[in-house]
């Protein structure tokens, strides 16, 4: 085992470019975008020990120090881009895409079938849908107003 630490510890910091450099390529396989803050982090803490040895400091940090601003680096990354991300909400032309019944509110339409107790039937397009509201009789116009589930809350128009 001595031998492969003593093969990992003569690349020095560029240890953590090639560590930073497989994490990001571990990402292509296993995708999922958990490995590449990672990696970035990694590449970071390269480039900060590149500028201290560049700056004369020789081994600017030690390894113990090096994993506890891997560590830092690598929440900050995470929670950095995951704040950014959520940032970037996507509104959508359609707001209503995923609530078909919704679509239809404030629409007037034709009551099919008469609504008696409060249960009826009316005509939106080419589909009948269930209706609830004040009895009505049959094609009479009515607005819809809501939605329970697939019934619409008609009211006279």
């Amino acid at each position: 085992m001595s031998v492969l630490t003593d093969f990992f510890a003569g690349f020095g910091h560029w240890n953590w470019f090639i560590f930073g450099l497989f994490l990001m390529a571990l990402e292509t396989i296993v995708p999922g975008v958990h490995f590449l803050w990672f990696g970035l982090s990694a590449v970071i803490v390269g480039l900060v020990l590149s500028a201290g040895l560049a700056m004369g400091l020789g081994e600017a940090l030690s390894l113990p120090w090096q994993l506890v601003m891997f560590a830092i680096i690598s929440v900050a990354t995470v929670f950095g881009v995951r704040r950014f991300a959520n940032a970037q909400g996507v509104e959508s032309a359609e707001k209503d895409l995923n609530q078909r019944s919704a679509q239809y509110f404030g629409r007037v339409v034709v009551v099919e079938e008469e609504i008696t107790g409060g249960r009826g039937r009316v005509r939106v397009g080419d589909t009948l849908w269930p209706a609830s509201g004040s009895d009505t009789p049959k094609g009479a116009r009515v607005r819809i107003t809501g939605a329970n589930g697939t019934v619409f809350v008609v009211e006279p128009a």
